[in-house]
């Protein structure tokens, strides 16, 4: 096998190695519950391939996360979910470097909470799919 030494492949492997390291059930399947935890680990990866901050500082805001969740009342009050400490530490990392404004965040969570779930993107869609097979 021909191994891709384009930038894209070198990405490929980063992703893969990344999602190599992510924990897993019991079934050793990957531990996305829900779409938004896909997509939080990839607005992640993809901030740190574009050069915003060094995934060792990502590691250490999750590990600051985890810290002030386990400290806090709330890890008496709600259940563990991995994504939502993944989710508190690149906001404060994307807060930290000015990348993320918090009144921004704020009111895209709210519009995003106060729409109805069957708006826009959630209608089945029946126009033919097109897969450009260079991506």
């Amino acid at each position: 096998m021909r191994v891709d030494t384009t930038e894209v492949g070198d990405a490929r492997r980063r992703v893969e190695q990344l999602l190599t390291e992510l924990p897993r059930d019991g079934q050793e399947q990957l531990s996305f519950a829900q779409p938004w935890e896909l997509r939080a680990f990839a607005v992640a990866v993809a901030a740190h391939q574009n050069g915003l901050y060094d995934w060792s500082e990502f590691q250490l805001a999750l590990i600051g996360a985890i810290r002030e969740w386990e400290d806090s009342q709330r890890s008496r009050d709600e259940p563990w979910r991995y994504y939502d400490r993944w989710l508190e530490a690149l906001e404060s990392l994307l807060s930290g470097t000015g990348t993320l404004d918090g009144s921004e965040l704020e009111h895209r969570a709210h519009t995003i909470l106060t729409t109805p779930r069957d708006t826009d993107h959630h209608h089945a869609r029946r126009d033919p799919v097109a897969v450009d097979p260079a991506h």
